[in-house]
Parts: C-alpha cells; sequence; structure tokens
C-alpha cells in the first residue's frame, strides 16, 4: 500500500496535535492503538444510549456529552499512537479505523434520530452527507494519493465541539412537534455536506482530468 499524504487544515488541527503528542508520550506502555479504536466504538455507543435515554430524561444527555469525549479520545489517538511509537500497519489500521469511523457515526446520527430533539429521516439525512464526503476522501486517497482530512477549515474534531454545544442547547430548548430547531440544523448541515461532496467531486474530476489520466 502506497503512502498517503494526509491534509488536515481544520481550525483546531495544531492544537489538537500538540494534545495527541503530549498524550502518546504518556499513555502505558500495554495500551495499543486497538484498545483505542475500540474505546471509540464503546463512546460512540455512549452517545447512542445517552440520546435514545433523553425521552426517558433529559439527565440521560451527559451521557451522550461524555461520549463524545471518550469517542474523540480512541478516535482521535488510535492512529496518533501508532505513529508515535513507529507500529503502523498501513493495510489493516487503515481498514479497520475506517470501519469502525463508519459504524461510530451510524450511532451516533440514529442517537440523535431516536432523541425527542431530532427526526430520524433528518438525521440519517445528515449521516448521508457525511457518509458521501468520507467516500470522496477515500476515493481520492486512492486516486490522487492523499486522504484529507477536513473541509471549510472543519474536521471531525470541529463537529464534535459543535455537536456538543447542540446537545448542552437541549437542556434549554424543550422539543416541539413537527420540525424543531435541531430538525433545521441537523438538515442543513447535511445539505452543506452534499453541496461540498459535489463540488469537490467536480474539483477533483478536473485535476485528474489535467494531468491526462
Amino acid at each position: 500500500m502506497k503512502p498517503i499524504e494526509r491534509i488536515q487544515q481544520n481550525l483546531l488541527a495544531v492544537a489538537e496535535r500538540r494534545v495527541l503528542n503530549w498524550l502518546c508520550a504518556r499513555l502505558p506502555e500495554w495500551v495499543k492503538p486497538d484498545h483505542l479504536t475500540s474505546l471509540g466504538l464503546v463512546g460512540a455507543l455512549m452517545v447512542l444510549t445517552g440520546y435514545a435515554a433523553s425521552a426517558l430524561h433529559l439527565g440521560w444527555l451527559w451521557l451522550a456529552i461524555a461520549g463524545y469525549c471518550v469517542h474523540w479520545f480512541g478516535d482521535s489517538l488510535d492512529g496518533s499512537l501508532a505513529r508515535f511509537r513507529d507500529i503502523e500497519r498501513p493495510r489493516f489500521g487503515y481498514f479497520i479505523d475506517h470501519s469502525c469511523d463508519g459504524l461510530a457515526n451510524f450511532m451516533i446520527m440514529a442517537g440523535l434520530g431516536l432523541s425527542p430533539f431530532v427526526r430520524f429521516d433528518v438525521a440519517l439525512f445528515a449521516l448521508t452527507g457525511y457518509l458521501l464526503m468520507s467516500i470522496h476522501a477515500f476515493l481520492s486517497a486512492r486516486v490522487l494519493g492523499e486522504l484529507k482530512l477536513s473541509y471549510i477549515a472543519a474536521g471531525p474534531t470541529e463537529l464534535r465541539v459543535l455537536l456538543v454545544a447542540v446537545t448542552l442547547s437541549m437542556f434549554a430548548i424543550e422539543p416541539e412537534p413537527g420540525w424543531s430547531p435541531f430538525d433545521w440544523l441537523v438538515g442543513a448541515a447535511g445539505a452543506i455536506l452534499l453541496a461540498i461532496f459535489v463540488v469537490q467531486t467536480i474539483v477533483t474530476a478536473r485535476r485528474i482530468a489535467t494531468q491526462g489520466e
């Protein structure tokens, strides 16, 4: 598998890299990248459970917020730790990491859809937009050798911060029948992701065409 250039230009990239390097240097030797990948899935399951149970009591939203933190820790550190210790397994790591990402993203958005704040179809529409962007990133890695991890200065970490902020606002805004403000927000996010996918597909196709391939 040829080396893939990782392109990360999101707002928090520099500060996040410093934190991740600091954590990698201090994690116990028995902690392995696979443990962190599994922990990321646990965090996503916490988010799913917290959102779904918020229909019973709003206090469950704190579990969802904690889940985002756990998910960030596991998802951001697994590859970072492998590179820090120089124990990368390019094919296995690439395959497992991104497969788990897809499952985690499904659990998070399904949780939102099972909450009393966001319609399930709206949550799935947003998930579709995110997965389309993931497909674009993986295709670009194959045809260009570039894995772009952020668009319009935002990446997974910024998205988690936004979702935590939205979750906190759920304590102040009661669910409404019909379309709630959260439906409009999540739906708009899905529409933006869909638009970015279309634009980036055109840009990448033109770039490849200019290379005569």
